[in-house]
C-alpha cells in the first residue's frame, strides 16, 4: 500500500525489529508513515535469524549507545510483549567461568554490568550454579536475572501489524533502488522497484527519511549521498533442537566472551516455543555474500559436537533444522569484537541513519524507536494521537497452548479450531486461514510459518505442507505458479503432475 501521491512525512527503509519498532513509536503521533520493504514480508533478515536473547547488557562497554539502549529496551519488553501479546520469558543467564583463565573476562563483564546499571546480578559459585541449571560444570558464575527469550519474528510481526492498525503503511517488495534530496522543496525524493509488479518503478517523498535497512544500511546511506561506514556481515549458524528435550535446560548459559570476538560465543539457547538452538558460530563472509544464508557442513558438524558435549543425552535424530543469520557489522575481521551503535541525523537535514544495529539489536529495538522520535521531533511538529490503538487485537497465541475448557469453547465458536493442519504443533486451520489473511498482506509460506508454527515442527512441513498448499490453491485461488517458500526466486511448483480428481 502507498499513501496518496506516494507522500509521506517520514518514510523509513527496512522492516527489520527495528524499523518496525520505529515504525510503531512514531504511529503514535498524528503522522503519514511508509515503510519499504524490499522482502515479500518483515523481518525476512537478522531480525528473524538470531538466538532471540533479551540482553541484560553486561557484555558493552559502560557509557555506549549499545549498553544505555540495551538496558533500557530490557526494561521496556515486558510492557511491549503484554500489549503486543507476545510470549517473553525471564530465565536469567549463567555467564560461566570454566577456568582460570576465564575469571578475568568474567569479572570484566560483572564490572560492566554494575556500571550499566543491570539490576539482580550475582557471582555464584558452582554449588550456587547447579541450583539453577543442574549438571553445569565451570568454576564460577555471574547471573543475570533480568536476561531472558522471546521469539524474535513473533516480535517484529506484531511491532508492524500494530503499527500498520495505527495507520502505517507497510510496501512489501519494494526495493529502494534511488534517493534524491530536493532542497527547494526540502523533502527526500526515493525511488523503488515494485518486485510483486516486474520491477515497476515508484516514487515516494519524504519530509524525513529513516535508513534502517540492516545489512543493506550503507548502501542506503551511499544512495542518499551520506558518508557512512561500511558494513562487513559475519554469519551465525545453528542448529534447531527437538521439543522432546524442552525443559532440560533452566535457563541461557553463555561461555566468557573473547576480548575481540565478534559473537558472544557457542551457546545453548532455549527459546519460547520449547526447542533449543545450539550457536551461533561467527564467520567473516563475502561482500557479496550479505544475503547468503546457507548452513555449512563444517560449522554443522562443530555445532553437533558441541551440542552433544554439553547434552551428552542428545541422540542424531534431536537434530531437526540448521539456520543462519548474518551480522551487521561495522568492525572488519582483521579487528573483530563490536563497535557502538550508529543513530543519527546526517549532514543532509531529515536523513536518520542507524547503521551496525546487530546484538543487541533486538533487547534494544523499542528504545532505538524512542531515540529516533527524538530527532524526528527536531524536524517535524509531533501531535501525539488521541486514538492510538496499543493493544494488539484478536487470538494472536498458539491454540494448543490453552486449556482444554479453552480450546473447547473456541471450536464450538468455530469449527476450524477443530481441524488439525500441522500436527507436530497441534496447529489448527483458523490459525492456518488467520496466517493467510495477515494485516500486511504478506504472501509465502514463511509468512504463515512465522505466524502460525506451522512446518516447524519435528517433521519440517511433512505433514502440513501439502494442506496448506491445498487450503491455499481451494480456498484462495493460487495456482502453482503462485507459490512461494520466501522472497526471490524461492517457487515451490512448476506446474502440475496429475489433474484434480474426486479423490483429492
Amino acid at each position: 500500500m502507498v499513501g496518496e501521491n506516494g507522500t509521506y512525512d517520514v518514510v523509513i527503509i527496512g522492516a527489520g525489529v527495528v524499523g518496525c519498532a520505529i515504525a510503531r513509536e512514531l504511529s503514535r503521533y498524528e503522522l503519514k508513515i511508509g515503510v519499504l520493504e524490499k522482502e515479500p514480508d518483515v523481518g525476512f533478515g537478522t531480525s528473524c535469524r538470531n538466538s532471540g536473547v533479551v540482553h541484560s547488557g553486561i557484555n558493552y562497554k559502560p557509557g555506549t549507545r549499545r549498553a544505555v539502549l540495551d538496558v533500557r529496551g530490557n526494561s521496556m519488553m515486558d510492557k511491549i510483549c503484554s500489549e503486543l501479546k507476545t510470549p517473553i520469558k525471564r530465565i536469567g543467564k549463567l555467564t560461566v567461568a570454566l577456568s582460570e583463565n576465564d575469571l578475568p573476562g568474567l569479572y570484566k563483564q560483572r564490572d560492566q554490568g554494575l556500571a550499566n546499571g543491570v539490576p539482580g546480578m550475582e557471582l555464584l559459585d558452582n554449588e550456587a550454579m547447579q541450583k539453577i541449571q543442574p549438571g553445569i560444570e565451570g568454576i564460577l558464575g555471574l547471573w543475570t536475572p533480568s536476561s531472558g527469550i522471546i521469539s524474535p519474528y513473533g516480535l517484529t510481526i506484531a511491532l508492524a501489524e500494530n503499527a500498520h492498525t495505527n495507520g502505517v503503511d507497510f510496501c512489501l517488495e519494494h526495493r529502494v533502488d534511488g534517493i534524491k534530496r530536493n532542497e527547494a522543496k526540502n523533502i527526500f525524493e526515493v525511488e523503488a522497484s515494485d518486485l510483486s509488479d516486474g520491477g515497476r518503478k515508484k516514487f515516494f517523498r519524504a519530509r524525513v527519511l529513516i535508513n534502517s535497512a540492516g545489512l543493506h544500511s550503507d548502501e542506503v546511506s551511499r544512495m542518499a549521498g551520506v558518508g557512512g561506514g561500511v558494513i562487513w556481515a559475519c554469519r551465525g549458524e545453528y542448529y534447531v533442537l527437538d521439543k522432546r528435550l524442552d525443559g532440560s535446560l533452566k535457563t541461557l548459559i553463555y561461555p566468557v566472551p573473547g576480548p575481540n570476538d565478534p559473537g558472544l560465543g557457542i551457546h545453548l539457547t532455549p527459546t519460547v516455543d520449547g526447542n533449543i538452538l545450539i550457536g551461533p558460530s561467527a564467520s567473516y563472509i563475502p561482500d557479496e555474500d550479505r544475503e547468503d544464508y546457507r548452513a555449512t557442513a563444517k560449522i554443522m558438524q562443530s555445532l553437533r559436537m558441541e551440542g552433544q558435549r554439553l547434552l551428552p543425552g542428545l541422540a542424531s535424530g534431536d537434530f531437526i533444522r540448521n539456520f543462519s543469520g548474518n551480522r551487521p557489522k561495522q568492525t572488519p575481521p582483521e579487528v573483530g569484537g563490536n563497535a557502538d551503535f550508529t543513530i543519527e541525523e546526517t549532514e543532509s537535514p531529515g536523513f536518520i541513519h542507524l547503521q551496525g544495529i546487530e546484538s543487541p539489536g533486538l533487547t534494544s529495538s523499542p528504545a532505538i524507536a524512542v531515540e529516533v522520535r527524538g530527532i524526528v521531533e527536531r524536524r517535524l511538529e509531533m501531535k501525539k494521537r488521541t486514538n492510538f490503538i496499543a493493544e494488539r487485537r484478536g487470538f494472536v497465541g498458539h491454540f494448543s497452548h490453552l486449556p482444554r475448557e479453552a480450546r473447547m469453547d473456541m471450536i464450538h465458536a468455530e469449527p476450524e479450531y477443530g481441524e488439525i493442519i500441522c500436527r507436530c504443533e497441534g496447529v489448527t486451520k483458523k490459525e492456518i486461514r488467520d496466517a493467510i489473511e495477515n494485516p500486511l498482506g504478506a504472501r509465502t509460506l514463511m509468512s504463515i510459518k512465522y505466524r502460525a508454527r506451522a512446518m516447524m515442527g519435528r517433521c519440517q512441513g511433512g505433514f502440513c505442507i501439502p494442506r496448506i498448499t491445498r487450503m491455499l490453491r481451494d480456498e484462495y485461488g493460487y495456482a502453482p505458479e503462485d507459490y512461494r517458500f520466501r522472497g526471490g526466486g524461492a517457487y515451490m511448483f512448476t506446474g502440475v503432475v496429475r489433474r484434480r480428481g474426486a479423490s483429492e
